[in-house]
């Protein structure tokens, strides 16, 4: 197990107000449920097709036309349910959410109010190493999306794409647990790293897949002590929205400004209107939406085209058996199996296939922390630079692990492995073939390298002198040596011969 803090909250102190305030944040996270159908009907779901090419008669909410739920997203939702350490209700029901949609042809949104599939769960934010902060999870309820108005075509006219109305959603909602803008952040990362592990959301906010809706609100200090004896949310201070967040810089972005705005307010006698807002990037501000509904506002009711939705225990369980290894056991078993910090331990379980990646190198070379170390540093660090990630790696697993064999065995040092890497990257090949074929097999021969060292020493009489009163200038003859040999002599070989013979 990592030796985890769970360390209490620590609010977000506001630069530049008169008094002390409190940051309270909750989310709303929208997460595109991972399936080839829509919600309710067999349309497709796949992303960047032709505007409205993925629209059904149900879609389009032709007269007749009844929904019929998708199995393999009510899945999902449980097995995001499990992932996330929640409640799953064997018994939960969809409502009519009514509201004016443009872009939803129905006029209502089928959502679960009352009845949400998954109650209540946890994720534990990664804050720094050993340190993690819990965020409850509420609920998770499943929802239909709406589609997209399109503006920026005509300058007299809107259109409307459908392809993305239908599409199953999984609104995650959690208590208000966050307490600052990186917080904020790091529970998104969290989030989104879990559900990626579980196969149930890809994750991708460029495409709309991942979005937040933000709740921010400001109290003096000591009332958030307060609501959580009371549950009271009135001793938290008046929410305002922030709708359809896809990026973590602009959720913090839009959280510091937000909360300064409400503190400048309330510090010049004012009120907070509850609202919902949109943040500008471009300006670096939050502007007006519209009035913050409540629920009934929406007007909800169960919805007459949908029974009631019963799942089994013995159902629930079986997906349960099928979860995979998620990121924390994972990350507790590379700490614990491979010897790695945990740092190291993060970066590698960060994503799935960074895992699997480096699992199949370790089973290869069987050598945990050389195999971290040159996964994380050599490669990542090669991949960013061109761009890519690592299902672009033209290094694979089995090259990767014949390099690191090399270095273990000393046949290559470090620096020569360096260079070899540098070929199998950009030109590929075997690692072993290569060493070979270009003669950079590292010299052992003790003999071979006290030659070496005899030269540079005898060439040298004055930095001779200078290194025995100055021991660490012995390097300089390392360095020599190391000069002399093209890389290729054992530096533990040289350094030892080095100090024999200066008599260091």
């Amino acid at each position: 197990m990592l030796d985890l803090s769970y360390d209490s909250p620590k609010p977000k102190v506001i630069a530049g107000a008169k008094h002390d305030w409190e940051l309270v944040i909750g989310m709303e996270v929208h997460a595109q449920i991972a399936t080839q159908a829509k919600l309710f009907s067999g349309a497709s779901t796949k992303f960047g097709a032709e505007p409205n090419s993925n629209v059904s008669f149900v879609d389009a909410a032709m007269p007749g036309m009844l929904p019929v739920i998708n199995e393999f997203c009510v899945e999902q939702a449980v097995r995001t349910g499990l992932g996330l350490k929640a409640k799953i209700n064997l018994f939960s029901a969809f409502d009519r959410k009514n509201y004016f949609y443009p872009d939803l042809p129905q006029g209502y949104q089928i959502s679960q109010l009352y009845h949400p599939i998954v109650g209540e769960g946890e994720v534990l934010v990664d804050m720094e190493p050993g340190i993690a902060r819990l965020v409850r999870i509420e609920r998770i309820h499943i929802e239909q999306d709406a589609g997209k108005s399109i503006h920026d075509m005509d300058p007299n006219m809107s259109f409307v794409d459908l392809n993305r109305t239908g599409v199953a959603l999984m609104e995650i909602v959690s208590r208000p647990d966050i307490r600052g803008p990186e917080e904020a952040a790091a529970y998104v990362v969290k989030l989104r790293q879990i559900l990626r592990y579980l196969g149930t959301c890809d994750g991708n906010m460029q495409s709309g897949s991942l979005r937040a809706d933000v709740n921010v609100s400001v109290c003096r200090p000591g009332q958030y002590e307060k609501y959580q004896a009371s549950q009271d949310f009135g001793d938290l201070g008046t929410r305002c929205e922030i709708k359809n967040m896809n990026s973590m810089r602009f959720i913090q972005q839009a959280i510091d400004y937000e909360a300064k705005r409400q503190i400048a307010i309330l510090e010049s006698g004012g009120k907070i209107d509850q609202e919902t807002r949109l943040y500008d990037p471009d300006k670096g501000e939050t502007r007006s939406m519209r009035s913050k509904e409540e629920a009934h506002d929406y007007r909800y009711f169960p919805d007459p085209d949908l029974l009631p939705l019963e799942i089994e225990q013995e159902w629930v369980d079986a997906i349960a058996a099928s979860l995979p290894e998620l990121p924390d056991a994972k990350k507790a078993r590379f700490v614990k199996d491979f010897g790695l910090s945990e740092y190291d331990a993060s970066v590698l379980t960060a994503d799935t296939a960074n895992a699997v990646y480096f699992e199949e190198v370790v089973g290869l070379c069987s050598d945990g922390k050389l195999s971290a170390n040159w996964v994380i540093n050599e490669l990542f660090g090669r991949l960013k630079k061109d761009d890519r990630d690592i299902s672009e790696s033209p290094v694979t697993p089995k090259q990767l692990a014949g390099l690191i064999t090399l270095i273990k065995s000393g046949d290559i040092n470090g620096k020569i492995a360096k260079d070899v890497f540098e070929i199998v990257f950009n030109d590929g090949g075997d690692p072993a073939d290569i060493v070979k074929e270009k003669g950079l097999l590292q010299v052992t021969d003790t003999g071979a390298i006290e030659t070496a060292v005899d030269e540079v020493i005898a060439a040298n009489p004055a930095q001779v002198e200078k290194a025995k009163q100055n021991p660490k200038l012995a390097g300089w003859f390392v360095g020599q040596v190391m000069k002399s040999t093209g890389g290729k002599a054992n530096p533990a070989a040289v350094n030892a011969i080095v100090a024999a013979k200066l008599g260091l």
